[in-house]
């Protein structure tokens, strides 16, 4: 019998304001385990989304993914999480990442070690939601007195996890968080790599994203998910493609193509199947069965259909 674990699905992060709340909702009711929200530079902010989701919500666990590190105060960021943690205990992971290098330093936030900012922030924020000093560091410096008030520490603390893909940012991980974060495409041989590198010495778990289209015709599926798969022949993604036998091969095609809407368009509809979830519900079961299996604890589906509300109808099929 192989591994189990959880199906979450991302609230897309341009939904119109008025389908937010109903979104999260119909997740709710079609049974999914987890929403998680993401904070995109000049989208909408990670901790206001996650709140109006939960209030809104009776059952599902809900994911921020990511808060950048050089954005917020380690002490702030941690009151924050506590606060919703108290509000709707076992039910929040906060993900806390780099940020994109672009983003950042365009609103001057890109520290000189971004490695050393997340290890430090990562530490902080989870000491501090569980009542805990923090450790002084070269970006987190605080007075050994800032704590969260007894009656403002939640019960059960929410999960701190790491969204990070490089070596390096991996181990961090495994040193400091409770979790990783793994952004799409997500594949069993990257997460088993992943896996390798965070090398963790305690409970840790592995969430991963992957772009998803479910549709009773496949090849409807595999050409609705296409546009989700455009950015990942980008030098950023590299280390999701490396541990794949056709990564010379992808790479070679995303050089050829003129640009990103080429290179998805042209991608063979193999690659395709492998570095997403999609075809028919019983493809997308199958393919979340070898995640599992490699050790992913729960697979978070963003959904490239042009209607996300009917795309959800159909992939809550997986269920």
């Amino acid at each position: 019998m192989g591994r189990s674990g959880s199906v979450g699905v991302m609230l897309p992060r341009d939904l119109a304001p008025a389908a937010v709340l109903p979104f999260a909702r119909r997740a709710d009711e079609l049974g999914f385990d987890e929403l998680w929200v993401v904070e995109d530079l000049g989208f909408r902010g990670g901790v206001a989304q996650a709140a109006a989701v939960l209030a809104v919500t009776p059952r599902i666990r809900v994911g921020i993914g990511l808060l950048p590190a050089g954005a917020r105060n380690a002490a702030f960021a941690a009151m924050e999480a506590a606060t919703l943690a108290q509000l709707f205990p076992g039910r929040v992971d906060i993900g806390v990442g780099h940020g994109m290098p672009a983003w950042m330093r365009s609103v001057g936030q890109w520290p000189a070690s971004p490695l050393t900012l997340l290890e430090e922030h990562v530490r902080a924020v989870t000491a501090l939601v569980r009542g805990e000093a923090a450790e002084r560091g070269r970006y987190v410096s605080l007075d050994p007195s800032v704590r969260l008030e007894p009656a403002c520490v939640p019960d059960v603390p929410p999960l701190v996890l790491a969204g990070v893909r490089g070596p390096r940012s991996l181990a961090v991980s495994g040193r400091v968080a409770d979790g990783t974060v793994l952004a799409e495409p997500v594949t069993p041989e990257y997460a088993r790599a992943a896996l390798a590198q965070v090398d963790a010495r305690r409970p840790h778990r592995l969430v991963a994203y992957n772009a998803t289209s479910v549709h009773p015709d496949r090849a409807t599926a595999v050409e609705a998910v296409r546009p989700g798969l455009a950015w990942i022949g980008e030098p950023d993604w590299a280390p999701h493609l490396a541990p794949l036998p056709f990564a010379e091969e992808f790479a070679a095609l995303r050089r050829e193509c003129g640009d990103r809407d080429e290179f998805a368009r042209r991608l063979p509809e193999e690659w395709v199947r492998q570095l997403s979830v999609v075809g028919t519900a019983d493809d997308a079961r199958a393919r979340l069965a070898e995640l599992f299996d490699a050790g992913v604890d729960s697979v978070v589906l963003i959904l490239a259909d042009a209607d996300p509300a009917d795309g959800l109808e159909r992939l809550a099929a997986v269920l």
